[in-house]
């Protein structure tokens, strides 16, 4: 599913590229759009999270034993709305701020010999964050009607289900996360100046710099002691209206 949807966006992009770049001139759509300092829309996407584990080999047995193993976890799909406001730099920078916020569920297994039942190994992730990102857009001239363009920058997330200030732990089944967490981004897509609007499709990387992972009361609790640290790694495919 997470193929398909990126397989998409990228088959949108180049044909509209295509048919713009191996066509006569044509008739500009929206010709003073971009003239403005400011301007504004709305974003509609999908975002595939998943979670980057990085384990504390001190925690490990010298026999080659360990209190427990790895986590299974898989990326998955959820859907984020937001709004952007654009400030033009010049024709070819745009600095933009893009509020968003985001819905995800990830599921995480524990495979620990001693956890018989899904109560114990299994732990359902669910997360919504606000999503704060300032981005650094560069573009390309505008060829009729479509600017290709690179986007990147820093951001900054609000967890509103992280359960940090919850005083269960694993042990009582709930798992904890960090509520605030720090990224960066860097990302590609293509500006198209319809008859009415612009549409603008996009792909965006978003890497978190900062651990998310709230750890047990135990010290040694099977769930997290292994644990150096957790952090979000993820891809968002927006859909941006102005």
């Amino acid at each position: 599913m997470r193929r398909l949807l990126i397989l998409i966006v990228v088959i949108l992009c180049a044909h509209n590229i295509n048919a713009q770049l191996f066509s006569k001139e044509k008739v500009q759509n929206l010709q003073n759009f971009d003239k403005p300092r400011f301007s504004y829309g709305y974003i509609l996407g999908f975002n595939i999270y998943d979670f980057n584990f990085d384990y504390d080999t001190n925690a490990y047995d010298p026999n080659g034993d360990t209190d427990f193993d790895f986590i299974d976890h898989n990326e998955s799909i959820g859907f984020s709305v937001g709004l952007l406001g654009n400030m033009r730099i010049n024709d070819y920078l745009d600095l933009r701020f893009e509020p968003m916020v985001t819905f995800n569920t990830r599921n995480l297994k524990f495979r620990n010999p001693a956890f018989t039942s899904e109560f114990e190994s299994l732990r359902e992730v669910k997360s919504t964050y606000v999503h704060l990102p300032l981005l650094l857009k560069v573009s390309t001239k505008r060829i009729n009607n479509i600017k290709p363009f690179i986007i990147g920058g820093i951001s900054r997330s609000i967890n509103l289900s992280s359960n940090e200030k919850n005083p269960d732990d694993n042990s009582a089944g709930q798992f904890r996360m960090k509520t605030g967490t720090n990224y960066y981004e860097i990302g590609f897509g293509i500006d198209l100046y319809l008859f009415y609007f612009k549409f603008t499709p996009s792909i965006r990387g978003v890497f978190a710099t900062s651990d998310e992972l709230l750890k047990d009361n135990d010290p040694n609790s099977p769930y997290t002691a292994n644990i150096d640290k957790m952090s979000t790694r993820g891809i968002f495919i927006n859909f941006t209206f102005q």
